[in-house]
């Protein structure tokens, strides 16, 4: 009842200030009755990719992913003035401009809806503008790098923003995000069809779609520069000048924000991308917007709203988290302002919230605060967000500020590392992200678990699988070793035929001693060792021996 009735109080508010200072309303349902879709049939309103990540990650299709009943679309579309701007099926809700009183009276009467909520004002008494998207971008030094593609891949002025994650592990060892899908939701990507950072993910066809749900229409080209900016971070290939941190996945490119104004609509727009970006089957969803104060201040957000399930946006990217999509958000630049914390969606208890360092770790007096409202750590992690090397407008190599770049950093990198471990769910990379971050066992309400390194995320999710795997990985042997070559650590995968103990013994190839450990094992039951507590070793080569009661074992081993 308390729901209800803060509802029926906030609706008053709005009603009473007369319904013609508003053109844009939600019409919230209250079921999908009749609907002729079935979760049964989901073919019939999900692609073959999206349908796909459920059953890898065990998810199962329910009443949310059902389309909003198209005869309750059409009853609001024909009571009276109202064009339908776009729907959402996890909410289950519309978006509508009317200024037709008559109309919504009618719609507020119909049975199958809960209410109308107004979103935002005719455009004739709106502020003209906002400074949402004034993120400081200044020159860069060119930093040309080396031909060497062992030399950070010749990152350019993106090496350091790189470098600071290990990322160079990942792009080295192949994955540069190919066979990936990655959603951009963004104010307008400027120019991207002519810039010289995107000339590979032009002629190699990368992007996949665009639209623009403010306009309702496909082009993105011509709108603001900023997720062009966040989009250079991430697919950007002008090798030795600005190599992004994941250039060869597939992209769609969604515009959500109305840099003109703001208002809740908006974050109805980025629902709406959301959908859209999960039935086709995105795997990555990266976000460089945020929400807390609108033109009209009766919308504003309260920081006990930022509680991760309290606003519309909030609620649909912990949906499409649910749905198994790895969602990142910017936690946003209040952190010397007074409002100070996060902004939502960065909030959401399902997404991965980045905050903002400079190149050599220290956090950006700008990144947003936590905690969320009821406690939980927030950002999750932090990237470089201080001097990000990006594309300007005018296709230089810039720099700029903000946790708007952090993240598209960093998501360009998660999506490199999900691509290696496919069989692993959106949560589980998070978490291993999260694990191989700097200070993960004292975070903080700066950059939370700290500054992500991929190697330890890798060798983590690698350990996982070697785990989960043990039995087909050993196949007919009792003992495999990996990595080797190993770099500063190895591990030993032991399937024992008898209980008791046994020893491992590691010497130089001169006899000399470097390590021993003795293990208890049970008969049949295979077991992972992890030899990370290893004295600084020399390059060379060594040999490790193994022995129970029952078998001698003799291994060469290569560290590089």
């Amino acid at each position: 009842m308390k729901k209800i009735y803060l509802l029926a109080v906030v609706l008053f508010y709005f009603y009473g200030q007369s319904e013609a200072q508003f053109s844009k309303y939600i019409i919230r349902f209250k079921d999908k009755a009749g609907t002729p879709f079935s979760v049964g049939d989901p073919s019939k309103y999900l692609s073959a990719k999206a349908i796909d990540r459920r059953r890898k990650q065990s998810i199962i299709i329910d009443e949310t992913d059902l389309p909003v009943n198209p005869n309750y679309i059409d009853s609001v579309r024909l009571a009276g003035n109202v064009i339908i701007l776009d729907q959402s099926k996890w909410l289950n809700q519309v978006c509508i401009a009317t200024t037709d009183v008559a109309a919504l009276d009618k719609i507020n009467h119909f049975s199958f809806v809960i209410a109308s909520q107004p979103l935002m004002r005719p455009v004739s008494i709106q502020t003209p503008d906002n400074n949402k998207f004034n993120e400081e971008v200044t020159g860069a030094t060119n930093r040309t790098g080396s031909n060497n593609i062992d030399d950070f891949y010749t990152y350019g002025n993106a090496t350091g923003q790189i470098h600071i994650h290990e990322g160079e592990y990942l792009h080295n060892k192949g994955f540069h995000g190919e066979g990936m899908l990655m959603a951009i939701l963004d104010a307008g990507f400027y120019h991207y069809l002519s810039l010289p950072a995107f000339d590979s993910v032009r002629n190699n066809g990368q992007v996949k779609e665009t639209y623009d749900f403010v306009k309702n229409e496909t082009s993105v080209d011509e709108d603001h520069a900023h997720g062009m900016q966040c989009f250079s971070i991430i697919a950007g290939n002008i090798p030795g000048q600005l190599v992004g941190s994941c250039p060869k996945a597939s992209y769609y490119l969604y515009r959500t924000e109305d840099v003109s104004s703001e208002s809740p609509v908006e974050e109805q727009y980025w629902t709406a991308a959301a959908e859209r970006a999960d039935s086709i089957g995105v795997d990555v969803i990266t976000t460089s917007l945020g929400y807390n104060t609108f033109d009209n201040p009766a919308f504003n957000h309260t920081y006990a709203d930022m509680n991760g399930n309290t606003t519309i946006v909030a609620k649909a990217a912990n949906l499409a988290a649910k749905k198994g999509i790895l969602v990142l958000v910017a936690a946003g630049n209040e952190g010397n302002k007074t409002w100070h914390f996060i902004i939502t969606p960065a909030d959401a208890d399902s997404v991965l919230t980045v905050g903002a360092v400079d190149a050599s770790g220290t956090p950006a007096a700008f990144s947003s605060y936590g905690p969320s409202s009821d406690g939980r750590i927030k950002p999750g992690v932090a990237s470089v967000g201080v001097s990000t090397a990006l594309s300007s407008p005018a296709g230089a190599i810039s720099a700029g500020n903000g946790t708007s770049f952090a993240t598209p950093n960093l998501a360009g990198l998660v999506t490199c590392l999900w691509q290696a471990f496919q069989e692993f769910s959106n949560m589980d990379i998070i978490q291993a992200v999260e694990r191989s971050s700097s200070i993960y066992n004292n975070p903080d309400d700066r950059i939370g678990y700290g500054i992500p390194n991929f190697r330890i995320a890798y060798e983590d999710l690698a350990q996982q699988r070697i785990s989960k795997n043990m039995d087909a990985i050993l196949g007919n042997k009792n003992i495999k070793i990996f990595p080797n070559p190993f770099r500063d650590k190895f591990s030993v995968l032991l399937r024992p035929s008898l209980s008791g103990t046994g020893a491992f013994a590691l010497y130089t190839t001169s006899g000399k001693l470097v390590l021993r450990k003795s293990v208890n094992l049970q008969q049949g039951q295979s077991q992972f060792i992890d030899f990370s507590d290893l004295q600084p070793l020399s390059r060379g080569i060594y040999i490790l021996k193994y022995a129970d009661s029952k078998m001698k074992q003799s291994f060469k081993l290569v560290m590089h």
